[in-house]
């Protein structure tokens, strides 16, 4: 692997390219796309950082890599160095932050958040009940949050519901992955996560239950907000999203789980939350007629 392509790996580019999705989608949601200059330089910041946030995170789990055999990491198969996984984590932060502050104050605290968090996520709270889980929804939800406030002073309502079902689906699907690690991780790392103290079932349960309300608030979007309200292009694929999500949760919930499929599970999951993100940025722009 050269270096470059291990550099890709290491940042996981193709995440930064799904937030950059979620920054537009959130612009045009609340109403508009900013001047060029400023549409380009906000999609840097979380660029930027989510690139830090997974070069930092193969840091701190270089030696867990190992002991799990996963030589597709760089630094685990020697393409990339530790001191080279810090120096890109110090410079995706330092520049990330240094842009946002020439957007405007959100932007630059959202990002300043982003970046303290990833650092603390990889340096410990992966390894805190639901906390790390917590903020792994939540780092879902900053773009949205962040794209709102390149462009207004103001929470928009849409990103309101929109951050909530992304966050709740994130939530849920980090608990199926508790289920699908749970072995994996205690005896790699002895991490006692929720599936330790209450369980596969009722974790399963709480997943479903959690997927449910990220449902139903997608399904209010619908009948209530503009430009959701009424509006087929969104209704058809959130439907399809909605379902995959049900089909997913249903069968995490049988008592008889059949392991060898729960990577098909995390997959369909991870494609319908894809799904959900190319509406949110189809539904608007078709609306608008850009």
């Amino acid at each position: 692997m050269n270096r470059f392509a291990a550099l890709l790996k290491l940042t996981r580019i193709e995440h930064s390219l799904m937030l950059a999705i979620a920054v537009v989608a959130a612009e045009l949601i609340t109403g508009r796309l900013p001047l060029l200059p400023i549409f380009i330089f906000a999609l840097v910041p979380p660029i930027l950082v989510s690139m830090g946030s997974f070069a930092i995170n193969d840091y701190f789990d270089i030696d867990v890599d190992r002991k799990n055999r996963r030589n597709d990491r760089p630094l685990v198969n020697g393409s990339l160095s530790k001191r080279d996984a810090a120096i890109v984590t110090a410079l995706c932060f330092l520049v990330g932050i240094a842009i946002s502050a020439l957007i405007n104050i959100y932007s630059f605290i959202i990002v300043l958040v982003f970046a303290v968090f990833a650092y603390l996520y990889s340096y410990k709270l992966k390894e805190t009940l639901l906390i790390g889980n917590i903020y792994i929804a939540f780092t879902m939800v900053i773009p949205f949050l962040y794209g709102n406030y390149v462009v207004s002073n103001a929470l928009n309502a849409n990103i309101i519901l929109i951050s909530i079902v992304i966050f709740l689906s994130g939530l849920a699907r980090e608990i199926h992955g508790m289920i699908r690690d749970f072995k994996g991780d205690f005896k790699a790392r002895q991490i006692k996560s929720l599936v330790y103290y209450v369980g596969r079932r009722m974790s399963a349960y709480l997943a479903f239950l959690l997927y449910m309300e990220a449902i139903g608030v997608s399904l209010f979007m619908f009948f209530f907000l503009m430009p959701f309200a009424f509006n087929l292009v969104y209704l058809i694929p959130i439907l399809l999203v909605d379902i995959i999500l049900l089909y997913v949760s249903v069968m995490h919930l049988m008592k008889k789980q059949d392991k060898s499929k729960f990577k098909l599970y995390r997959n369909l999951s991870l494609g319908a939350m894809a799904l959900a993100l190319i509406t949110y940025l189809v539904v608007p722009l078709v609306y608008l007629g850009v």
